[in-house]
């Protein structure tokens, strides 16, 4: 029987209150409702919603003025000013089509790149989803997608069928999440000898490592895709703004 863990406290009210300030509810400027309103709002306790709001405010949506509570200052020019380069938005969004075979699917105990990642200990099981893309040139990238368990529960992400729309649609479609941000992280090294046989080359032609994390807009990690491409195969161009 599938377990569907909800998300804590704390991550409701941050979630709700960044919602309302998106959609106009909470304007620029607007005061916040008080610790006791928010208490009642949502059934919990004042550490959770102190803890929320500070949140809120270590990341730019709010303020607190001395003497005359928070207020609204509006989504932070870091969670809307930035463009997500091409690559990672179409590593992040990578379908289980044709081109792609799954390796593995389960739950391991997680390498230290991802435990780190995901900000869990290194006994924490995760469920991963390991596959190798091929392209007209051949296999063209090797990839695997770190889930922890609690959030994979109530899901498909443990089931080795392919998902044609992706892993974090499918999270997000499955699971009371938001998705805000991502950091990616690059990287270069030679491979294993097993990555250098998946991906018919040699062991001393090098690979570029992409690491890209998703978090929640309490900045919690949701999941982490390390990918392993041949650096002789394909380019990485982005296009971003400079002001």
């Amino acid at each position: 029987m599938a377990i569907n863990v909800p998300p804590p406290k704390y991550a409701v009210v941050v979630n709700a209150l960044q919602e309302r300030i998106e959609d106009g509810t909470y304007p620029p400027g607007t005061a916040i409702p008080s610790e006791t309103q928010l208490t009642a709002e949502f059934d919990t306790s004042r550490p959770t919603v102190v803890r929320a709001l500070g949140i809120l405010q270590q990341d730019g949506w709010i303020e607190s003025q001395q003497g005359k509570g928070r207020y609204v200052k509006g989504r932070p020019p870091t969670a809307s000013g930035q463009h997500t380069p091409d690559r990672t938005r179409q590593l992040i969004d990578q379908g289980e089509d044709g081109t792609v075979t799954l390796l593995r699917v389960g739950a391991i105990l997680p390498p230290n790149r991802a435990a780190t990642a995901l900000d869990l200990e290194p006994d924490t099981p995760v469920i991963v989803r390991r596959r190798l893309v091929t392209a007209e040139v051949g296999a063209c990238e090797l990839t695997a997608v770190y889930i922890p368990v609690e959030l994979a529960a109530g899901t498909d992400l443990s089931r080795r069928e392919p998902l044609p729309d992706g892993v974090l649609k499918h999270l997000t479609s499955r699971k009371a999440v938001t998705v805000d941000h991502a950091t990616e992280r690059i990287s270069a090294r030679l491979p294993t000898d097993e990555e250098a046989e998946l991906l018919g080359i040699t062991s001393h032609d090098a690979v570029l490592t992409l690491l890209v994390t998703v978090y929640d807009r309490t900045g919690t990690p949701l999941l982490a895709i390390d990918s392993i491409i041949p650096a002789n195969r394909q380019e990485i161009e982005s296009t971003f703004p400079l002001r």
